[in-house]
């Protein structure tokens, strides 16, 4: 499917909550380095501050971030962008490398009021469990929630 076509009737609504989903090139995991992972987390703070945003939830995976924003002022696209942005900046310098680091586009899934919230914090920072990489979530170190 061509990135146009995920555009397609997106709309960015303010005070509304979004599943998002996004993946590194060709799923490189940039992210298994520890350094890297840690300055995706720093970035994160910077994205809510620059972007008007809130991530009440998130796990960064070695090859792939899934989070839960919350959008005060910003246009949904713009706060994706500038959290790429900075951190493909981020991972190309500290690898003295240029290239793609994120695929194009990003899966986003409006929340409904009657979504259960803590619901789809625990389905996403259980990812790393899912996926084997540990076997507690206390032993993941790249993930935030308010709900938990």
């Amino acid at each position: 499917m061509p990135y146009s076509d995920l555009l397609k009737g997106r709309y960015s609504q303010i005070h509304r909550e979004y599943f998002i989903t996004f993946c590194c090139y060709k799923r490189t995991p940039f992210f298994a380095s520890a350094k890297l992972a840690q300055l995706f987390c720093t970035t994160i703070t910077t994205n809510e501050q620059a972007c008007g945003c809130q991530w009440l939830t998130w796990v960064l995976m070695p090859d792939h971030f899934h989070g839960l924003v919350l959008l005060h002022h910003s246009d949904l696209s713009a706060c994706i962008r500038h959290l790429k942005g900075c951190t493909a900046a981020m991972v190309n310098r500290q690898l003295q490398r240029r290239g793609k680091v994120w695929q194009s586009g990003f899966y986003d899934h409006a929340l409904r009021e009657d979504e259960q919230r803590i619901h789809i914090a625990r389905y996403i920072v259980a990812n790393p469990l899912r996926k084997g990489i540990v076997s507690n979530v206390r032993l993941y170190p790249y993930w935030n929630s308010v709900y938990l």
